[in-house]
């Protein structure tokens, strides 16, 4: 069993920032890539950055020069720090990440249960 257990959310004002973690346990071996994706009332869930075991990262648009992510491979831990957020920013968002467990020979995706991040005007 892997879990994602994400903390961090809450509300803050436009212009403000907030960090994210979201902390991967279980039976894991490696963990190929980690990242966030946020959904926001009536939108599709979409990507907001990316970070593989060696460093490399993804952005959206939306949030490039705003948010950072970064990772701790012996914690098995992914970071978002978001700064300058505007009231778009408002969602809930959810780690995601490609894990190989020691029952498995390839990577399984999963989810965290999301945290909300509120951005008021």
């Amino acid at each position: 069993q892997v879990q994602l257990v994400e903390s961090g959310g809450g509300l803050v004002q436009a212009g403000g920032s907030l960090r994210l973690s979201c902390a991967a346990s279980g039976s894991i071996v490696s963990i190929i890539r980690m990242g966030w994706y946020r959904q926001a009332p009536g939108k599709q869930r979409e990507l907001v950055a990316t970070i593989t075991s060696g460093g490399s990262t993804n952005y959206a648009d939306s949030v490039k020069g705003r948010f950072t992510i970064s990772r701790d491979n012996a914690k098995n831990t992914v970071y978002l720090q978001m700064t300058s957020l505007k009231p778009e920013d408002t969602a809930v968002y959810y780690c995601n990440a490609d894990i190989v467990r020691h029952t498995t020979l390839f990577p399984n995706n999963y989810w965290g249960q999301g945290t909300q991040v509120t951005v008021s005007s």
